[in-house]
């Protein structure tokens, strides 16, 4: 059982940065790949970012956001910059087996979720 809070959600302006982090709590963490996904009210949740001991995988994001992990502190962070208002959504961070996977059903632990709101 892997346990996920987010944090470091909240409202910016447009252009401004923020950094959410993923705080884990379970056993065998160091197996497990760690993503981001987002949710917009009426849309499908989207992949933003997953890391995993292959690497990193991105989607069309990559340039402003900026997946990593610090396994001494069992914590996925992702850096973002430059954003927009159509960033604006609940974040969720998930817990997978697998390489750096980018499917929903790939991924078996969900955090609650953090909202990020950005203003023009």
């Amino acid at each position: 059982q892997v346990q996920l809070v987010e944090s470091g959600g909240g409202l910016v302006q447009a252009g401004g940065s923020l950094r959410l982090s993923c705080a884990a709590t379970g056993r065998f963490l160091s197996s497990y790949a760690f993503g981001w996904f987002r949710q917009a009210p009426g849309k499908e949740r989207e992949f933003v970012a997953s890391i995993g001991w292959t690497g990193v995988n991105t989607n069309s994001m990559k340039d402003r956001f900026t997946i990593s992990r610090d396994n001494a502190k069992n914590t996925v962070y992702l850096q973002m910059n430059s954003l927009k208002p159509e960033d604006t959504a609940v974040y969720y961070c998930a817990a997978g087996l697998g390489t750096t996977p980018s499917r929903p059903y790939e991924y078996s632990y969900w955090g609650q979720g953090t909202q990020v709101t950005v203003s023009s």
